[in-house]
Formats: C-alpha cells, structure tokens, sequence
C-alpha cells in the first residue's frame, strides 16, 4: 500500500526534473560509468587500457562528473555538455574503444540532450490532463 506522502514525493522529484536536463545529465554520467566498468572486464575481453593507462581512467571519471554536474549545476549545462561531448569522443582512443561504443554513445547523446535543452519553456501537459480538458469541452 501507498504512503500518505507518496505523491508529494513524486510530485517533487518531477519538479526537480523539469528544472533540469535530467536525461542528458543521467545518460552522460551513466556513460562514465559503462566505460569505468569495462576497464574493470578480463584481459580476454579488454582490447586495451589506453594510451597511458591514466588516461583511460580520467575521461570516464570526467564524464560521470560532469553529468553529475549537468544534473546539480544545471546554469552551467552549456560548458559542461560541451566538455562532455569532447570527453566522450576522446574516450574512443583511450578506453577500449569508448567502453565498446555503449559508453561513448550514451556520452555523445547525454551532452547533447543537455545542451539542447531550454529551461524556460513551458511544462507539457500530459496526455491524461488533455483528456479531462477535452472532455469538459
């Protein structure tokens, strides 16, 4: 069963989403985090660790930074994003092949989805909300 302070609950967290780029952040950080793991895969499965070894840590790291940073710093989405679509595109050289591709694509997609978006648009309105205006008209 439900608690009473269920909705409120999720009433805030989707509040807090609207005022942010919650998906680009959330796929950027998850794209760190793909790549951070498969450099913790077998050597059969792991083609390499990078050019320095350094390297192949620091970007995925960076990555999940910044898409943490997209989702708690959502004013400086702009920098951050852009820095996370370089980052992500550097972690193809460095680590293995950007995490198989997985992490690089999450990463690329994340930062441009937060680039993108504008946090002075409306909300939308949801398709069961419309139902009850039309069917009061």
């Amino acid at each position: 069963m439900a608690e009473p302070g269920h909705p409120k609950t999720r009433a805030a967290f989707r509040d807090w989403r609207g005022r942010r780029p919650f998906w680009g952040g959330l796929l950027l950080a998850l794209g760190g985090a793909e790549i951070l793991l498969t450099e913790k895969a077998s050597l059969k499965v792991v083609m390499h660790i990078g050019m320095q070894g350094l390297a192949g840590y620091l970007l995925p790291t960076l990555m999940l930074l910044l898409g943490l940073l997209v989702l708690f710093n959502p004013a400086q989405r702009l920098f951050y994003s852009i820095v996370g679509v370089l980052v992500s595109l550097g972690s193809w050289l460095t680590s293995n092949l950007g995490g198989f591709f997985i992490g690089l694509l999450l990463g690329v997609v994340g930062s441009c989805l937060a680039f993108g978006w504008l946090p002075d648009q409306e909300a939308r309105v949801s398709r069961r909300q419309r139902r009850r205006e039309r069917a009061r008209a």
